[in-house]
């Protein structure tokens, strides 16, 4: 049903104008098309919408399974062909000290803007509350890097592909080991191509059920804390990291326009790793290095998520607030290291913003850690801005290191 949905619109084309026609070619359009409908459907029949879950998981398990060939074939073939295997190092580190400071940045800018607007200043008697028990039974006293190791693949896949990359840059079969990977990279990135077209069913899917389920009626009680980190997020995107690219000659608005798709994929799954196979590639035929782009991007997913940074320090903020906790200039100061350390974790494991935030305000020994039950029926509607926030934030971390690299070739 869903292909015959393609090839009627493929028929219609014929009739339309070349304006239209050129707009109905586009992925977009029918993603954004696709978020629509999940919505309406959500609102109008969720019980119906709720069963669409299974589609848009299974989508992006679709996705997750390119993601790690992709890191491996884009590492590998990208250090085995650089040759100076000091600007590897080099490039690595820059990044991570890159990842450091522009989410030291984000967790600033969201206790200072949830310090302004206050959005934990409201009736708690209004909120719905709700268990957070599976999240807070997993926390750990301290951050432990061995366990965040362990359970990021994309960490591990990482590590391997640099170790054989640095392996074939010095062996006399490197030449027909990268072409023969080349070609695997070809074919993996074409099968990905159709397997995008069914990203308006994966986007549908997941705005369907998160209305169905959480409903509209959800987000009006925490209308404010929303409200804030959706500015927050905005202000950040355009502000901080709009003024990085503007340093580096590059125009965040052309780059937003240039992975709109992506964008949209991402706001209808919740999934920033929905979108990160293709967002790989549109960075490398943007002109950043292939080597820069596998080692950054990879890198960025685990220590670079400048949405859930902001995120985290606004929910503990707002729970402070709501308990009426005062935190003195010594306390955020605490805060803002405290979660320079956990916030690293939170893309390691499922519910990872919760268990780090958990582990936060263990750590603080002031806010109580019962407030998180009152983010759970929202946290889905704010997951959005979150990853597309971090997506965001990786491709400019990208074009960044490639252009202070001169690895970047404008196109």
């Amino acid at each position: 049903m869903y292909f015959y949905f393609y090839q009627t619109t493929a028929q219609l084309q014929t009739s339309l104008s070349p304006v239209l026609k050129k707009i109905f070619t586009h992925l977009t359009v029918y993603v954004l098309m696709a978020i629509l409908a999940g919505i309406a459907l959500g609102y109008f029949y969720p019980a119906t919408a709720i069963q669409t879950e299974r589609i848009g998981k299974d989508f992006i398990e679709l996705i997750k399974l390119f993601i790690y060939p992709i890191i491996f074939l884009t590492i590998v073939t990208g250090i085995s062909s650089m040759g100076d295997m000091k600007k590897v190092g080099r490039i690595g580190i820059k990044a991570l000290l890159y990842f450091e400071t522009v989410t030291t940045i984000a967790l600033a800018i969201g206790i200072i803007v949830a310090l302004i607007i206050q959005p934990g200043n409201i009736n708690k008697a209004g909120l719905q509350i709700q268990d957070a028990s599976k999240y807070t039974q997993q926390t750990n006293a301290g951050f432990n890097w061995l366990h965040f190791f362990q359970s990021n693949i994309i960490l591990q896949v990482l590590l391997a592909a640099i170790i054989i990359g640095i392996i074939l840059n010095y062996s006399k079969y490197r030449i027909p080991a990268v072409n023969f990977l080349n070609k695997i990279s070809h074919y993996v990135f074409i099968l990905l191509k159709y397997i995008m077209y069914l990203a308006p069913l994966g986007a549908f899917a997941g705005m369907a059920f998160t209305i169905g389920k959480f409903g509209v009626k959800t987000l009006l009680p925490l209308g404010k804390l929303m409200l804030c980190v959706y500015i927050t997020m905005i202000l950040f995107i355009f502000l901080v990291l709009g003024s990085i690219m503007k340093y580096y000659q590059q125009s965040i608005w052309k780059y937003l326009k240039y992975i709109k798709e992506e964008l949209l994929l991402v706001l209808g799954t919740s999934s920033s790793e929905a979108a990160l196979p293709s967002v790989m590639l549109k960075l490398e035929k943007m002109g950043c290095h292939k080597s820069v782009v596998g080692l950054v991007v990879p890198t960025g997913y685990s220590f670079n998520l400048d949405g859930t940074s902001i995120y985290l320090s606004m929910a503990t903020i707002f729970i402070a607030q709501l308990y009426n906790v005062p935190l003195s200039l010594s306390e955020l100061l605490m805060l803002l290291l405290i979660l320079m350390l956990t916030s690293k974790g939170a893309a390691a494991v499922t519910g990872g913003g919760f268990i780090v935030l958990t582990s936060t305000l263990t750590a603080l020994h002031k806010i109580p850690v019962e407030g998180l039950a009152f983010l759970l029926g929202v946290d889905k509607f704010m997951s959005e801005a979150r990853a597309i926030t971090n997506l965001i934030g990786n491709g400019v971390a990208t074009i960044v290191i490639a252009k202070s690299e001169k690895e970047f070739i404008d196109q």
